[in-house]
Parts: C-alpha cells; sequence; structure tokens
C-alpha cells in the first residue's frame, strides 16, 4: 500500500475539516490495518466531559475508509466508494487520547475484486475498536462500506 498517514492527514486537512479541526489523525496504515487518534479537547467535547460520539466516529470511520481508499488507489480503475450502514456501542466515556483500530484490511479485496469483475456494486462490513490510554474500550463500530466500479 503506497498511502501514508502524511498523505490522509493532508487529505483530511482538505476534504474532512472538521475531523481535521476536532483533531482526528492517521497514526499508522498498511493494507491490512488503520491506526487513527483523537484526543480530548475543548472543541470536540460533549457536555459530560468526554470526545463527542461524532467526533468519536469520525475517526474510527477513517481508519476503516484509509484502508479503502489505499486499495482502490491500487487499482487502475474509478472505484466509488460510501458508507451504507453504521452501527456502534460506547462502553465508557472516551476521556484523554483515543485510538482507533481497524483490522479488516483483508475484508476490501474481495469486494474490489468482484465488482471489476461483474460491475455490480458491493458491500462489507467493517470494525473499528476505540480504546483510551489504559488500554480499555471506549467504543466499537461497524461500518457498512460499498464500493462500485464507476462506469466510463
Amino acid at each position: 500500500m503506497k498511502i501514508t498517514p502524511s498523505q490522509l492527514n493532508k487529505f483530511t486537512m482538505i476534504k474532512l475539516p472538521s475531523a481535521w479541526l476536532c483533531g482526528v489523525r492517521v497514526v499508522k496504515i498498511d493494507d491490512k490495518n488503520c491506526v487513527t487518534s483523537v484526543k480530548h479537547r475543548w472543541i470536540n467535547q460533549n457536555p459530560f466531559n468526554s470526545i463527542f460520539w461524532a467526533v468519536q466516529g469520525m475517526a474510527a470511520e477513517l481508519s476503516t475508509g484509509a484502508i479503502v481508499i489505499g486499495k482502490i488507489r491500487e487499482e487502475k480503475k474509478k472505484i466509488s466508494m460510501l458508507v451504507a450502514n453504521n452501527k456502534a456501542s460506547f462502553t465508557k466515556k472516551a476521556k484523554g487520547k483515543i485510538t482507533f483500530i481497524c483490522e479488516d484490511g483483508h475484508l476490501i479485496d474481495q469486494a474490489i475484486e468482484k465488482t471489476m469483475a461483474t460491475g455490480e456494486g458491493q458491500t462489507f462490513w467493517m470494525k473499528s475498536i476505540g480504546k483510551d490510554e489504559m488500554g480499555d474500550i471506549v467504543s466499537t463500530f461497524h461500518f457498512e462500506w460499498t464500493v462500485k466500479v464507476k462506469p466510463g
């Protein structure tokens, strides 16, 4: 995978400014895993003095979507990507630095291969787990991604 955290963080600043302003950053990425982080700050807090659920969602989504972006860039065809559904559960207040880890890169290859072969859209679910600095899980997000070869 030829995409780097630096490239993704620049992309976030330009294309996803709300995530960037809230402090969401890509820490590490390869073809199987992506790690993002966000630190509790005034701009991303909720009234309960923890990270707002939507900010956690941005960091979690980026940890899944960044791998999809990287896999699509490897192909020589134009492929669209979109989140169709998501689910989340919250188990602890998100305080301090939260790290989101997605280890589902292996799920993307088959969907891209199938959409290129058939031209039909494909869906797959990816999971991102958010942990605090003590290693406790604060939230778990599931995203259903769709990929489809663009016509032309």
